[in-house]
C-alpha cells in the first residue's frame, strides 16, 4: 500500500509500468537499454480514492489524464531503470496529494464602515490636492 494522506492509500497492484527505450542524448547506453518508464495508474477505476478527489485530480492531471481516466507518467531523466521508476511514482503520489487537498471556499465579504470612510478621505483629499493645481482663472 503506497499512502498518499493518513487516509488515502492506493494499491501497488493497481500501478502498471511499461519500460521503453529513452529518448535525447546519452550514447550507446540510451539506444541498448529501456531505461525510461511509463507509468500507467487508472484514477477513476480505483476504488481506493474518493470521488471529490478523482474530480480534483481530473483537473490537475491535464493532459496526463486520458480520456478513459488512466493517468499515465513518464520519466527518463535518469539513467538507471531504478532511478527512473522511483521518480516516476514521486510524481504520481505528489500529483495525488496536491489533488487530496481540498481547495478553501471563499466566501464573500463586505467592506466595513471604517474602511468606506478612509476611502472617501483619502477621494477628497485627492481631489483637493487636484483643485489646487488648476488654473484660479478657470
Amino acid at each position: 500500500m503506497i499512502a498518499i494522506t493518513h487516509f488515502i492509500g492506493i494499491d501497488e497492484r493497481e500501478i502498471s509500468e511499461n519500460f521503453v527505450r529513452a529518448s535525447g542524448p546519452g550514447g550507446q547506453h540510451v539506444n541498448t537499454t529501456a531505461s525510461a518508464v511509463q507509468l500507467r495508474f487508472d484514477a477513476l477505476g480505483s476504488c481506493n480514492l474518493p470521488q471529490d478527489l478523482k474530480d480534483r485530480l481530473r483537473r490537475l492531471a491535464g493532459q496526463r489524464m486520458t480520456a478513459e481516466g488512466v493517468i499515465i507518467i513518464t520519466a527518463e531523466s535518469f539513467r538507471s531503470q531504478a532511478r527512473n521508476r522511483q521518480d516516476a511514482l514521486e510524481r504520481l503520489v505528489a500529483l495525488l496529494r496536491d489533488a487530496s487537498v481540498r481547495p478553501v471556499v471563499r466566501r464573500p465579504t463586505r467592506p466595513t464602515l471604517a474602511s468606506k470612510k478612509r476611502r472617501l478621505e483619502a477621494k477628497g483629499r485627492r481631489a483637493s490636492t487636484k483643485a489646487q493645481r488648476r488654473d484660479p482663472t478657470d
